[in-house]
């Protein structure tokens, strides 16, 4: 499996890789247009356009030339410094438990890490982020845009003394509702 940065060319296949990653997850953003798909795989078309858009922290998952996964990172605000929210993260169904996740998180933590950022937030499944080094964001200082998420908001830290505060996502995930 060969983890890289997305290419004009995979534009497509990452929305059709994201709406199948979601479609029928209890947790997946309605539908925002008229295709009926996930609203996470619109949300990737439209961080694209945003300037909260980095190319280099999109990065897929190719298999045999097949693309199996992908993820992003998106410039957020961490009470007023620049952070970076993870997500989403999309795997083909029928990949999911075989790694390619996991490989996506480590190569764009490692890509962020490179970059010189210092803090990384995400929305997702405690169980499942801590391997990464994932904490609860109330551990740090770190306050979700919404109080409900509790311990599924999690921060990372790439840099000792992060900043605290409210972080906010990229606009468009706004759009989502």
């Amino acid at each position: 499996m060969l983890i890289r940065p997305e290419r004009p060319s995979d534009v497509d296949t990452i929305r059709a890789v994201t709406a199948a990653a979601f479609a029928g997850a209890p947790y997946a953003a309605p539908a925002v247009e008229p295709d009926g798909v996930p609203g996470e795989a619109t949300l990737v078309t439209w961080l694209r356009a945003d300037p909260a858009w980095i190319p280099g922290l999109s990065l897929v998952a190719e298999d045999y030339g097949a693309l199996v996964g992908h993820v992003v990172c998106t410039r957020g605000d961490l009470g007023g410094t620049p952070a970076l929210g993870l997500g989403p993260l999309s795997v083909l169904p029928e990949r999911q438990g075989t790694g390619v996740g996991a490989a996506l998180v480590r190569a764009v933590l490692t890509a962020a890490a490179e970059r010189g950022e210092d803090t990384v937030v995400l929305l997702g499944e405690p169980a499942y982020y801590q391997r990464f080094g994932f904490v609860p964001a109330a551990d740090e200082g770190v306050e979700p845009p919404v109080a409900e998420w509790g311990p599924y908001f999690q921060v990372l830290r790439l840099a000792p003394d992060g900043p605290r505060g409210s972080f906010a996502y990229a606009a468009p995930f706004d759009r989502l509702g």
